[in-house]
């Protein structure tokens, strides 16, 4: 059953803001009115998620110019986040909100909640502005995201959500041609 198209469901989290060294509360309604990139990873303290974590940050600013904010999310408290945040260079940098969710509760709804372990697995989401799901990616443990192709989905999300009747073909960038589907594509691509 794909996520695509289905709107984040209710819930109320702590979380750590790097960047303005506070505990916050987060809710679904923090995830509507902007672009959101929601990355899971499976602990603090550990040695691929750093890296992830550090590269998300590298591209805060390119995501806030497209109105699109950042979070991360694995099922560790908002207290281990701050102090992974105090006690690594990389962790250090981040300024993005680092949701707490120990409950496994919004793991389980995106699908990324391994019940063995208990942790999450490494899912990327897109959400839109009305809080619905609009790109999905999840790999293995043993392998890392880069946080700039993001850049290019979320431009092509956009450029979709306020072109109705466009879509964005393979390796699409900003201004490139799209196409309008229709009986006088088929077979000509």
């Amino acid at each position: 059953m794909s996520l695509i198209g289905k709107e984040i469901i209710e819930f109320k989290a702590d979380a750590y803001c790097g960047g303005c060294n506070e505990f916050v509360e987060l809710t679904h309604e923090d995830f509507k009115g902007h672009w959101s990139v929601l990355l899971f990873y499976p602990a603090d303290f550990s040695f691929v998620c750093p890296t992830e974590l550090e590269d998300l940050q590298e591209q805060v600013e390119a995501l806030e110019a497209l109105d699109c904010r950042a979070y991360s999310c694995s099922t560790d408290t908002h207290f281990v986040h701050k102090a992974w945040h105090d006690h690594s260079d990389a962790i250090g940098k981040i300024t993005f909100e680092m949701i707490a969710d120990p409950s496994g509760h919004l793991a389980r709804f995106f699908e990324v909640y391994d019940e063995q372990s208990g942790l999450a697995q490494r899912g990327t989401f897109i959400i839109d502005p009305d809080g619905i799901v609009q790109a999905v990616e999840i790999n293995a443990d043993g392998i890392g995201r880069d946080a700039s192709v993001l850049i290019d989905k979320i431009k092509a999300a956009r450029y979709v959500r306020t072109h109705p009747g466009e879509v964005c073909p393979a390796k699409w960038k900003e201004n490139g041609e799209t196409l309008t589907p229709g009986l006088d594509l088929v077979g000509k691509i």
